[in-house]
């Protein structure tokens, strides 16, 4: 933006030029200004890179979905001692979730094969498949749109892992967040993640993350 006080000066030149001689512009002198005022929009918008900034913010709103529905696997896991996934406590053996796309479909159910696992976490009052309220319909309909930016669910099954929600970033911003957090030391090896992290899914993977290959996974 150091372009900004050579026009800013040029204006004022201009402008202070034609006050003193007391007669109007000239179309000379307006053309002159217009190209100034063109080229001042041209490096205001490229500071400010409107398509950058439409993408941080679908990113922001991704990261704020990915937390809702991490907060709402917490909740259910809570209340009744074992995952959406799972069909009940008993189930141990299906602990583990692979790295699965999280949207309401049949795609997506739990270990028995007969409910949701987004039924089981929203407001579906089917039989045997009672959801627990944790999540509106609205917010199930959002995520599972063809034109939204699909998040990925994961959880290894071992006892105090996490569950991750991940999500391709499409902003330059998110994208660089995600490498400073694997990569703190700057080495350029992404190894900085806990022993629980999809590393073999959400690093590398440029099909569901990104032309980058890194998704933002939280927690």
């Amino acid at each position: 933006m150091k372009l900004l006080p050579t026009i800013k000066t040029a204006l004022q030149t201009a402008i202070g030029a034609t006050r003193q001689s007391g007669r109007g512009f000239t179309m000379i002198e307006l053309l002159i200004v217009i190209a100034i005022l063109g080229i001042l929009a041209i490096a205001v918008l490229s500071a400010i890179n409107p398509i950058e900034q439409i993408n941080r913010s679908r990113d922001t709103g991704s990261r704020s979905d990915a937390e809702q529905l991490i907060s709402a696997i917490d909740r259910y896991y809570a209340f009744n001692g074992y995952y959406p996934w799972q069909t009940g406590a008993a189930d141990t053996a299906n602990a583990a979730l692979a790295w699965t796309q999280f949207e309401d479909s049949t795609d997506l159910t739990d270990s028995g094969g007969t409910c949701k696992v987004a039924e089981k976490l929203g407001t579906a009052t089917t039989a045997g498949c009672t959801g627990a309220d944790e999540l509106k319909q609205s917010f199930l309909d959002r995520v599972s749109a063809t034109s939204y930016n699909f998040l990925y669910l994961y959880n290894d099954g071992a006892q105090g892992s996490s569950t991750y929600a991940c999500f391709a970033p499409r902003s330059q911003a998110f994208v660089q967040e995600v490498e400073q957090r694997l990569d703190p030391d700057g080495d350029g090896t992404l190894d900085n993640y806990p022993a629980d992290y999809p590393s073999d899914d959400a690093i590398g993977n440029t099909t569901e993350c990104g032309t980058a290959g890194n998704c933002v996974c939280l927690p």
